[in-house]
């Protein structure tokens, strides 16, 4: 009863840690991140700072879910690093209680704090980006950027009963649904062009793009304007937003059907397959931090070298960061399968902190 009372104790003591500590870096995430809105809002005429707020407040999610493997690290130390500097350690170990029991309550709680963030957590920031996107994007369309407009956007191909067409749209909203900043070059059956088409705006329906406000440039007649143009496609919603949907839009939900309508497609599905994996093996990541922060915190204050153990324990994390991105680089050249990719940083991570724990604690 005591060891449980015990257990309990220290499980709370981290949750509030990790949390306090996720709390701040959101607030820190979320002021630069306004403050940058605000420096590239001034180039927008009608944007006004309840609306520049709003978009950072529904980009804050998808920001901080990257930061998260950090705020456990961190949180975790804090937490180690305070119940060692209160001798709460000591006098756990003095009635019998191993290192291993104070890391235990830690690896459950960081486990099931990772499985809220996959389940709950993505598909909410997901979400959220999502709304952010269709707010820029509406005062993009009232007013674009220099960059906005020099970007090259996303490109799709497509082919119908009239020919093909290639498309490029500056602005993705719905999932690829609703484009902004749209041109495109059609041609023949015999591949030979047609016309260009300059759109505002552009939906897709059944069976055919809604081309709003668009400039029809072609090489047998002088440029017109319509109010509204349709042009044929064979592509359905699915095939759109596997072309247009980034993986960090699509919530943890939606990937599996993402990528089984990409491989029936024959279309590249590893960016998908990647997010997928990530997101599975996130609760692995979590509890690989929580060993990290403990192999660097559990010593006692009176030995000092304070200072070392905290820069030991962010440059673990950091060098954890950096082996994360090269192997999502890597399965993105297709050198390593997403599957490896996602999980080499929660099973490096995690051997490093228990043979480092498993040799201070047990020699």
């Amino acid at each position: 009863m005591a060891t449980a009372t015990l257990s309990r104790y220290f499980g709370m003591r981290f949750l509030s840690s990790i949390l306090g500590t996720f709390g701040g870096i959101v607030v820190l995430a979320g002021m630069i991140d306004y403050f940058e809105l605000m420096r590239r809002g001034a180039d927008w005429p009608k944007a006004t700072a309840l609306i520049l707020a709003e978009i950072s407040m529904f980009r804050i999610p998808q920001l901080t879910e990257h930061i998260m493997p950090f705020a456990v690290l961190v949180g975790a130390m804090s937490c180690y690093l305070t119940l060692s500097r209160r001798l709460e350690l000591v006098i756990a170990r003095s009635a019998g209680i191993s290192a291993w029991q104070f890391v235990a309550p830690a690896l459950i709680v960081a486990f099931l704090f990772g499985t809220i963030a996959t389940t709950i957590y993505n598909p909410l920031a997901a979400t959220l980006h999502e709304r952010s996107k269709r707010l820029e994007d509406q005062m993009l369309d009232e007013s674009p950027s220099a960059l906005q407009a020099s970007t090259s956007g996303f490109w799709v191909r497509q082919k119908s009963a009239n020919g093909a067409a290639i498309i490029n749209a500056q602005t993705s909203r719905e999932q690829g649904s609703i484009l902004g900043g749209l041109t495109v070059f059609t041609f023949d059956k015999n591949g030979r062009f047609l016309q260009r088409i300059a759109a505002r705006t552009a939906e897709l329906e059944r069976g055919y793009w809604r081309l709003d406000d668009a400039r029809i440039y072609s090489i047998t007649s002088p440029p017109q304007s319509v109010e509204s143009y349709r042009l044929g496609t064979n592509l359905t919603l699915a095939q759109v937003r596997e072309s247009f949907a980034t993986p960090e839009t699509v919530p943890f939900w939606q990937l599996p059907s993402y990528i089984e309508l990409a491989d029936k497609a024959g279309l590249a599905a590893a960016g998908y397959r990647l997010q997928y994996d990530e997101l599975i093996a996130r609760p692995f990541l979590l509890c690989a931090m929580v060993l990290l922060a403990a192999a660097v915190s559990l010593r006692f204050f009176r030995f000092g070298g304070v200072q070392k153990m905290i820069l030991s324990g962010i440059t673990a994390g950091f060098l954890l960061f950096v082996l994360q991105k090269i192997t999502e680089d890597m399965s993105k050249a297709e050198l390593m399968s997403p599957l490896a990719a996602a999980w080499v940083p929660a099973v490096v991570g995690g051997l490093t902190g228990f043979i480092a724990l498993l040799y201070q604690e047990d020699g």
